[in-house]
């Protein structure tokens, strides 16, 4: 069984999945204490109860219904209208031992996730706290150590001009020294602060998220064990008072036994998970190096060298907290990336067939009662039904016109990835589920073409990369279908951006440059 850990970056969608337990839970015992209420009057009221919750929860696009605990609460619910028109239920035994237990139950692990996550926002408070110091430091190296070259190309111009005396000489010797020793102080500063900010590092990932993370699982599995006893409690509360609905009682208790807290945390995991790695340390960036010139070179212009050292990881993410912006979504799924895409074109396929299915299982019924109606004229009248049956033909002609669109986008899908995996090499080691290339190879992919954005595009998503617009990009890997294009910039960065937001130039075979536009 894989630990929570496992979703070492999907920090949020732990932090929702534990607060929406727990609005399981009080609508579950909101359920019990209403349903109390409508069996001291009658059944009809039962059944209403039953459908105004199992309404609520038969969404199938929600991500918890494939939990083990949601399940079995809507089998709770499907069995609960079975024996509605039993009336003599004891509803006071069910408030005692369902709702107020619950209740006391829900306000213990409320307040014991409340310290969880207070515990993880002050980690995380901490090593961004050390981050910005070892920020501070670096910069504060480069300037020292720019001051000091500079100082030390004053000296050098100083000692070697003829009409300067001996006094300007030795003062700006001196000056170039007291220079040198505070960016050597600065430097060891700053390798101090790095050497704190990466152990810092380490322990956040590799110890205290991953303790808060067990802590969570463990907190979440106890309610999903909890709740799964109500169930059982809901039905050992009637089997009591009432033997002869036993039948319907036993597959209440079979709804509560089916809750598995691990299963559960194993359909969060495979939900959610996105195969990234912790990251590594940080370099050293010796700014340094950049004053050990040869003698001869006298130039006061600026050096290049720490500049292009400068800010290679400022404004880093924290990728455990970050929130990632959503695509605008399109009908045919082309906002997903290809894995996502297929999955919920079949899905979609899935629905139009059983609505389909449905509308022809209506078609014939409707089929049969005008035969009915033909041949005994005093059961009904066969013209009454032409309304149904022609908005039921228009229904059917409907769902397999969409059948055939979404089969048609699907067999596409299937042609292009097979493709794909004909013409391009194994990428099993990617480290994100959307978009399946490493944008940190040594070396560099040979660029296929240029693009020049037409609009700004923030890139705030994992795996995208900012641009401007004007801006020019080089383009590594044109788009495979789904809308999105690979780009790299002069300094490296690559990313994908929407392929409809660049115009682009590709080479052929013959390297003319070839434009296309979307």
């Amino acid at each position: 069984m894989l630990p929570f850990v496992v979703l070492q970056d999907q920090y949020d969608i732990i932090e929702k999945h534990t607060q929406s337990g727990l609005e399981l839970v009080e609508k579950y015992v909101k359920f019990v204490k209403e349903r109390t209420e409508i069996e001291q009057n009658y059944a009809k009221q039962l059944r209403n109860l039953s459908k105004k919750y199992n309404g609520k929860r038969s969404s199938k696009d929600e991500p918890d219904c494939r939990l083990s605990s949601y399940q079995a609460f809507l089998d709770v619910l499907n069995e609960m209208n079975d024996y509605a028109g039993q009336r003599e239920l004891i509803a006071e035994n069910m408030m005692m031992n369902i709702c107020i237990d619950l209740t006391k139950y829900l306000q213990e692990i409320k307040q014991e996730r409340k310290t969880y996550l207070m515990d993880a926002k002050k980690a995380q408070q901490n090593l961004e706290s050390t981050y910005k110091q070892l920020d501070s430091s670096k910069k504060r190296f480069e300037r020292e150590w720019r001051e000091a070259e500079r100082a030390a190309q004053y000296a050098e111009k100083t000692d070697q001009d003829i009409n300067a005396t001996k006094a300007d000489v030795e003062k700006a010797k001196q000056q170039a020294h007291m220079r040198a020793h505070v960016a050597e102080d600065c430097k060891n500063d700053y390798a101090a602060q790095l050497q704190k900010y990466n152990k810092e590092q380490n322990n956040f990932y590799f110890n205290e998220m991953p303790l808060i993370f067990n802590k969570l699982q463990d907190l979440d599995e106890r309610r999903v064990r909890k709740l799964g006893q109500g169930y059982i409690l809901f039905s050992d509360t009637e089997k009591q008072v009432m033997p002869i609905i036993g039948k319907c009682l036993e597959g209440i208790t079979k709804a509560g036994t089916s809750v598995n807290e691990r299963n559960d945390s194993m359909v969060i995991i495979e939900q959610n998970k996105s195969g990234f790695e912790r990251p590594g340390d940080l370099d050293f960036e010796d700014f340094s190096q950049a004053i050990n010139r040869t003698s001869s070179d006298t130039s006061l212009s600026t050096p290049k060298g720490p500049m292009d050292l400068l800010a290679k990881n400022r404004g880093k993410n924290f990728w455990l907290f970050s929130k990632r912006s959503k695509p605008t979504v399109t009908e045919d799924f082309t906002h997903l990336p290809p894995e996502q895409r297929r999955k919920k074109l079949q899905h979609k396929l899935d629905e139009i067939s059983k609505e389909l299915q449905k509308e022809v299982d209506q078609s014939e019924a409707l089929g049969k009662m005008k035969d009915v109606y033909e041949k005994n004229p005093q059961m009904g009248d066969p013209a009454s039904l032409a309304s149904q049956i022609t908005q039921t033909t228009q229904n059917i002609e409907r769902f397999r016109a969409q059948l055939g669109k979404y089969e048609v986008i699907l067999t596409s899908v299937h042609c292009k990835e097979a493709a794909e995996k004909s013409s391009t090499p194994d990428t099993s080691q990617a480290i994100y589920a959307e978009f399946d290339d490493d944008f940190e190879d040594e070396e560099l992919t040979a660029p296929i073409g240029t693009c020049t954005a037409m609009y700004n595009f923030p890139g705030a998503s994992e795996g995208t990369i900012s641009m401007q617009e004007g801006e020019e990009l080089e383009v590594v890997e044109g788009d495979k279908g789904d809308g999105w294009t690979r780009v790299r910039r002069n300094n490296g960065d690559e990313g994908y951006i929407p392929t409809s937001y660049a115009t682009i130039t590709l080479c052929n075979n013959s390297h003319v440059m070839v434009p296309y536009c979307f």
